[in-house]
């Protein structure tokens, strides 16, 4: 029975293709395009925008912590668009390469792994107008700030987790591409982005906590306020389920690659 492990390890092996691909997916991302990586900003910065001229100026959802809300929304948005740009393009992956599929063997892993790590360079470009937001608005992060890249590190694997099982899925039922819209844009809504954690009944906690996105989101934007600590019982519970989905994610990936090249 292969494991995660024997992936890392297959991964590793085949490094230098992993990069080729990562790189041609940058590449493709931005060849003939006009405002270059400046695309990175503008999809979270335009709906913060948004968030913030209706829920903050017209539905009057209030921050916490006194934290504007353009820094409250986008801090939430630059991880969310880096997840749910990960998902949708690692999920249809292995079908728009079906013709690597086909002709050569190499891990199948890389494929939804490159579209999954590519999104990493956009999270950074939109991280660094983050800084700039909050030197506008003169507000000072905590130490905690430290935690940002850290964070990282489970958001990538739970997008990875996703994407390699609707990739995988994709490939036997080709309905996955008109479900992972549906699924992106359901994940908005119950993640705490336009409104704060705090507006929740408390009975609706326990439920809601179980979406990995909301631990993630909110550790996120904690590291931001000098005022507010992680909530690491809430994190925690993102971590395990994050895990769990990723572990399943590799799982059914390495069950069903021996037929991708026989049903793409």
């Amino acid at each position: 029975m292969t494991t995660a492990a024997d992936g890392v390890r297959e991964l590793w092996h085949y490094r230098e293709l992993f990069y080729f691909m990562v790189w041609r997916d940058v590449k493709v991302r931005y060849k003939q395009s006009v405002l270059g990586a400046a695309w990175a900003v503008l999809q979270p910065l335009t709906t913060m925008i948004i968030f913030t001229l209706f829920f903050n100026k017209v539905v009057r959802v209030q921050p916490p912590d006194d934290m504007p809300y353009p820094i409250f929304s986008y801090a939430a948005l630059v991880p969310w668009t880096y997840f749910s740009t990960a998902i949708s393009q690692a999920g249809l992956s292995l079908v728009n390469n079906r013709n690597l599929l086909t002709k050569v063997y190499f891990p199948r892993v890389t494929i939804p792994a490159s579209s999954a790590v590519r999104g990493l360079l956009d999270f950074a470009i939109a991280s660094v107008l983050l800084v700039g937001l909050m030197v506008y608005y003169q507000f000072v992060p905590s130490w905690e700030l430290l935690l940002w890249p850290v964070l990282v590190i489970p958001l990538v694997m739970l997008a990875l987790g996703m994407g390699m099982f609707f990739a995988a899925a994709n490939v036997r039922y080709r309905d996955v591409q008109y479900v992972l819209p549906f699924l992106t844009q359901l994940l908005l809504f119950v993640t705490p982005i336009i409104f704060p954690w705090s507006m929740i009944p408390e009975k609706w906690r326990p439920i809601l906590a179980l979406n990995p996105l909301v631990g993630l989101i909110e550790a996120f934007r904690a590291c931001l306020v000098p005022s507010r600590s992680v909530d690491w019982s809430l994190l925690g519970v993102s971590l395990l389920v994050t895990s769990v989905i990723f572990a399943i994610g590799v799982w059914y990936f390495r069950r069903t690659a021996r037929e991708f090249a026989d049903i793409v």
